[in-house]
């Protein structure tokens, strides 16, 4: 296998990794705000209030444009869920290169 294909398949798969991170991310933000909602947990907690305001500055990028497209159904944003199928495009998209070029 040439150098230039191994560096692209690693690559690769350092990104499709970071993808499945991020989605993680969108998953525990949607939680920790069903939890501040439903009152589980208190918002006014500074350890809530710091995970909270990181996982927007991380997420909010991504999902103001689909926000933008995608309207509020019944008081459910589905946006995060609309990224999280986009992450998973992407990802089979990295799998098929990394077959090829691995």
């Amino acid at each position: 296998m040439p150098v230039a294909n191994a560096f692209l398949s690693a690559l690769l798969g350092v990104v499709s990794e970071i993808l499945t991170l991020y989605v993680w991310v969108l998953i525990v933000g949607a939680v920790i705000s069903w939890l501040v909602a439903f009152g589980v947990i208190n918002p006014y907690s500074r350890i809530v209030q710091t995970l909270g305001d990181f996982i927007t500055r991380i997420t909010e990028p991504a999902l103001r444009p689909i926000r933008r497209i995608v309207p509020v159904v019944g008081g459910l944003d589905l946006s995060p869920l609309v990224l999280i199928f986009i992450i998973y495009f992407l990802q089979l998209f990295i799998a098929n290169l990394r077959l090829h070029y691995g």
